[in-house]
C-alpha cells in the first residue's frame, strides 16, 4: 500500500479510502467485516462512512440510517482495531423525523457527533466531513459547533463533501478569520465519466490545501467493466439507462483496458491515482473480492500515452476555470 498525506495536515492516509456505505445495506455484517479485515491486511488505514449509511429509511424511523456506523462499531470492538484507522463519517442528511434532526445547525451537529460516537463505539472522529452545503445556516455558527467538537477531543479534523469551489474558498476564508485550521479535505464525485470539478473544486482545493477524495471512482459500476459482465439484472434502470447513452465510449474504454491487461476497474482507479490532487478514491467494495480487485489498481502506473488515449475517449471540461471557457 502506498500513503501520502491528506492535504496540508501532518496525517499520513492510504492512497485507497474504504467506503462503507454498502455496510448495512446489500452487505451484511459478517462480510463487511471479513472486507475490513482484509483492508487492513492490505495496509488500507482510511475508512469512510456516513451517519445515513446502511440503507432505506423505514417509516418508523427504528432501522435503516445509522448501521454501517454499528457495524464499523462492532468490528472495531472485535480487537484493538481503533488506532490502526483514520475514521471519517458524515453530518448533514436527516436522521430522524424532528425539524433539527438534519443539516448543519449547532444543534444538528452536536447531536449527530454524539449519536455518530456512540454507534461506531469510539470517543472521537479523525475526519469528520459536511456531506452538503447548507445555505441556511452561517459559517460563523457551522464554525463554532466544530470548534467545541474539536476542543473536546470529539472531533480531529473537519472535511466537506461535495462542495463548489467558492463554497470551500468562502468556508476557508471564515474559518482563517476565527483563527481556525477549517476544512482538510473535499468528498466529490469525480470519475472518468464526471469531470466537473477540474473546473473550479479541484484548483480551490489545491491553492487552500485540501486533500480531494474521489467518490464513486468507479461511476456506480459503469467503469468496472459493465460490457463484459453477463448479469445485468441486479442493475437499476437508472444506470441501464446510462450504459447505453455511453455505450460507444465504454466499448472504446473495456476494448483499451483489454488491449493493455488490466481490469477496466483498476485502470480507473489508476487513473485517478495518477492525479497529483488526488488523496484517495473512495472505494465501495461489496464484497472481498472486489476489494482485492481494487487493491491492484495501487503501484500500477498507467503509461502517458494511456492517460492521453483516455482523455480522447472521456474528456474533461477542458481544463480549469476561466480558461476552459473564457479563451
Amino acid at each position: 500500500m502506498e500513503y501520502t498525506f491528506l492535504g496540508r495536515t501532518g496525517l499520513r492516509v492510504s492512497r485507497l479510502c474504504l467506503g462503507t456505505m454498502n455496510f448495512g445495506y446489500v452487505t451484511g455484517e459478517s462480510d463487511s467485516f471479513r472486507i475490513m479485515d482484509e483492508a487492513v491486511e492490505a495496509g488500507i488505514n482510511f475508512f469512510d462512512s456516513a451517519d445515513v449509511y446502511g440503507g432505506p429509511q423505514t417509516p418508523d424511523m427504528e432501522m435503516g440510517y445509522g448501521l454501517s456506523e454499528e457495524i464499523i462499531g462492532r468490528w472495531l470492538k472485535q480487537g484493538n482495531r481503533r488506532e490502526r484507522i483514520v475514521l471519517a463519517t458524515k453530518v448533514y442528511q436527516p436522521m430522524g423525523k424532528g425539524r433539527n434532526d438534519k443539516y448543519l445547525s449547532a444543534y444538528h451537529i452536536r447531536k449527530a457527533c454524539e449519536d455518530s460516537l456512540r454507534r461506531l463505539q469510539t470517543d472521537h472522529i479523525d475526519l469528520y466531513q459536511m456531506h452538503h452545503i447548507d445555505r441556511n445556516t452561517p459559517w460563523e455558527e457551522i464554525w463554532q459547533a466544530m470548534e467545541v467538537l474539536v476542543e473536546q477531543g470529539k472531533v480531529l479534523y473537519v472535511g466537506s463533501s461535495n462542495f463548489a469551489g467558492w463554497q470551500i474558498a468562502v468556508a476557508q476564508g471564515t474559518a482563517s478569520a476565527r483563527h481556525f485550521m477549517g476544512l482538510v479535505s473535499e468528498q466529490s464525485l469525480y470519475n472518468l465519466t464526471n469531470r466537473h470539478i477540474e473546473l473550479e473544486v479541484i484548483p480551490a482545493c489545491r491553492h487552500l490545501g485540501l486533500g480531494v477524495l474521489p467518490w464513486s471512482p468507479l461511476a456506480g459500476g459503469l467503469l468496472g467493466g459493465i460490457l463484459q459482465k453477463e448479469v445485468q439484472s441486479e442493475r437499476t434502470s437508472a444506470t441501464k439507462s446510462q450504459m447505453e447513452n455511453l455505450r460507444p465510449r465504454l466499448e472504446s474504454y473495456e476494448a483499451l483496458c483489454c488491449e493493455i491487461g488490466r481490469e477496466p476497474a483498476e485502470v480507473a482507479l489508476a487513473w485517478l491515482l495518477a492525479n497529483p490532487d488526488v488523496t484517495a478514491p473512495v472505494i465501495g467494495p461489496r464484497t472481498v473480492a472486489q476489494l482485492e480487485g481494487n487493491l491492484r489498481a495501487v503501484g500500477f502506473k498507467l503509461p502517458e500515452e494511456v492517460i492521453a488515449r483516455l482523455d480522447e475517449i472521456w474528456p474533461g471540461p477542458g481544463g480549469e476555470a476561466p480558461e476552459a471557457y473564457a479563451w
